[in-house]
């Protein structure tokens, strides 16, 4: 590269958190209040404190929410679910994308400004703090505050920081592991202690630094939007009809002398200044815009001091900004009721007919069968079961059929909510194999009301019985 490179320059930002000439530009949001904002307010604070007490709330003994990656068990309102029910957990991730496209259908990004963490977190406790330490219009990195303020700033924003990433740690190891891990010394949990510590250092990246950027640049649910919104979904939109053309007071007049009407916005670049985003909303529906309502609670604020209506920036749809009728119908809002329904009676059914244990037949290597004489085929196989109760149970294994069972090491004992397996020889007809294979059943109960029955897979002679030998070799169940 030469010396003579310079970077492109634009009229106009490309985002709304660079500046013209490539540079972070530092948003420092006004403070606002109004009735949008004290909406959000609670909930933000009511989101917050659910966030803080789920993991501490048990239901029938158990966590109100955990996620045991390592022991690969979710705990969801006292359920223990395991990774075996992987059907549950898909018809649960698809019904939230389905409601998802629903909420933003109906109600535009209100997740984005109203629910989401990084909002909540940031604009009702990080800026909050910012604003008390630093003063209003200055921003984390403002060398022209008094270092003193800046490292108290800091040193709040560490203590908070290590709070959430240990709230968050609790969804994942549960409130007991996590308080045995805080109460120890970090070396005797190294492996712990490195993902609290990678926790803390990301969140005090991006509530110190990142901030809107996650919004703006990483998160794609503003670039879904396009697929998900369409002309009559409720979005903040500028009534262009009402405020254009805008002009400030000097102006306002000369368009009156000219005999010309000026509309209702007078420039006060409020909208913009309390955007958290930083972007003007009168430039119409940008992928940068949460639905805050900043924008709206500020406007109303002004407009009602120059004694005019409200809602020059409001909820809205595009079609109503734009003076058009809504449509009767909506196809996507009938279709995506249907959609939870359908996926709410599956989720049902299988719920209702869970049963308090899983059994199957596992994968066993090794010796396939035996020829033990007499017509008899003696093979071993596996059987997995999986106690999905709360309390331990013992399981017994009979045979049925024409199959025997020889040297069953039953009755086996399973901890509640966790699974273990059993070998098994099942002794079968040698004249009941057909091209080295047959199909059989077991019955299994446990010490309560469980039973069941379990197709099997026995591996046997593929030849006649008659020329049947040992075998080492051949098909695994």
């Amino acid at each position: 590269m030469g010396s003579n490179f310079t970077l492109p320059q634009y009229e106009r930002r490309v985002l709304s958190t660079l500046n013209a000439d490539g540079t972070r530009r530092w948003i420092t949001p006004r403070e606002v209040t109004g009735r949008f904002w004290k909406c959000r307010f609670v909930l933000a604070w009511s989101l917050i404190v659910l966030f803080a007490a789920l993991p501490w709330v048990r239901i029938a003994g158990k966590p109100a929410m955990l996620f045991d990656v390592v022991s690969r068990q979710f705990t969801v309102a006292g359920t223990t679910f395991r990774p075996t029910e992987t059907l549950l957990l898909a018809l649960v991730m698809l019904f939230i994308f389905v409601a998802v496209f629903l909420v933003t259908a109906l109600l535009g990004r209100v997740w984005c400004g109203w629910g989401c963490p990084q909002t909540v977190y940031l604009e009702f406790l990080y800026r909050p703090i910012e604003r008390l330490l630093l003063g209003g219009g200055y921003h984390t990195r403002d060398r022209s505050v008094s270092a003193v303020r800046r490292l108290a700033m800091y040193a709040l924003f560490l203590v908070l920081s290590a709070h959430l990433a240990n709230t968050f740690l609790a969804y994942f190891v549960g409130t007991d592991q996590l308080t045995v891990w805080t109460m120890h010394a970090p070396s005797r949990h190294p492996v712990a202690f490195g993902v609290f510590a990678t926790t803390v250092a990301l969140m005090m990246f991006n509530f110190t630094f990142f901030r809107e950027q996650m919004c703006t640049i990483v998160c794609p649910y503003g670039r879904m939007q396009s697929a998900l919104l369409d002309q009559d979904s409720l979005v903040i939109g500028y009534d262009a009809q009402r405020g254009e053309p805008r002009a400030k007071g000097s102006q306002r007049q000369a368009m009156a002398a000219a005999g010309s009407m000026a509309g209702d916005c007078i420039e006060c670049t409020m909208c913009v200044q309390v955007c958290p985003t930083g972007i003007d909303i009168r430039d119409g529906l940008q992928l940068e815009c949460i639905n805050c309502a900043q924008c709206i609670d500020a406007c109303d604020s002004v407009m009602r001091k120059l004694k005019k209506p409200t809602g020059l920036i409001r909820y809205s749809t595009t079609h109503r900004l734009g003076g058009q009728a809504a449509k009767h119908v909506r196809y996507r809002l009938v279709i995506y009721p249907i959609l939870m329904l359908a996926i709410s009676a599956a989720l049902v059914t299988l719920l209702v007919r869970r049963p308090s244990a899983l059994v199957e037949q596992a994968r066993l290597t090794g010796v396939n069968f035996i020829d033990a004489g007499e017509g008899r085929i003696e093979t071993p196989i596996r059987l997995l079961i999986e106690n999905r109760t709360d309390a331990a149970r013992t399981y017994t294994v009979t045979a049925t059929g024409d199959l025997q069972l020889i040297g069953a090491t039953t009755p086996l004992n399973v901890p509640a909510s966790d699974a273990q397996s059993i070998d098994l020889m099942v002794v079968a007809p040698a004249n009941s194999f057909h091209r080295g294979s047959r199909t059989g059943q077991l019955a299994v109960h446990d010490d309560a009301q469980f039973s069941t029955t379990v197709d099997i897979a026995i591996v046997g002679p593929f030849s006649a019985p008659s020329t049947a030998k040992s075998a080492s070799e051949g098909h695994t169940p």
